[in-house]
């Protein structure tokens, strides 16, 4: 007697080959993530945000310590420049210790101080001689010098201000003997 399967025996082997082919697919398809809650999310993202801000920063130090390096180099060389003895000058002709050369290298340093944050400037500014320091801050914007008075220490930028004020004082004294 061969009738009708039954309507339980029908539904049994429909499920069984369900579960075949989800078994299949599964181990045939990459394993993806699971689905993240929002506040997995959330921490995911701020994580990731952190990190970027820390990579950021390391590279804003490694940059500012280049530059620092750049410019105790230039100093350094100008200052071995200036120490050299008079004899190795041409004889006849008088050494010139405000030339050109000496001159670019306050520039560029006024430039790199200026691109600095105050604060990291005027720490690094404190530890040169003071005639250095002096002669950055001439060749730096009002603006700027402000700033990094500002921010230096207070014994600092008082020896820094009359460093500049007596610097000023012949030229303003000269000046004034032309009228």
């Amino acid at each position: 007697m061969i009738g009708r399967p039954s309507l339980l025996l029908l539904t049994a082997v429909s499920a069984a080959v369900a579960t075949i082919g989800n078994a299949v697919g599964l181990a045939a398809s990459p394993r993806e993530p699971q689905a993240r809650s929002r506040l997995g999310v959330a921490i995911a993202d701020d994580v990731s945000a952190r990190n970027r801000a820390a990579t950021q920063r390391g590279r804003t130090l490694d940059l500012r310590e280049q530059a620092v390096r750049a410019a105790e180099r230039r100093l350094k060389t100008g200052v071995e420049q200036r120490q050299q003895p008079a004899n190795a000058a041409e004889p006849g002709q008088p050494a010139a210790p405000g030339a050109a050369p000496a001159s670019d290298q306050y520039d560029d340093l006024a430039r790199i101080y200026q691109a600095m944050k105050p604060a990291a400037a005027a720490l690094v500014l404190e530890r040169l001689d003071i005639d250095v320091q002096m002669r950055v801050a001439q060749k730096m914007r009002e603006r700027s010098t402000a700033m990094l008075l500002a921010a230096m220490t207070p014994k600092g930028a008082a020896a820094l201000t009359m460093a500049l004020a007596q610097r000023n004082v012949p030229r303003a004294a000269a000046v004034e003997k032309l009228r």
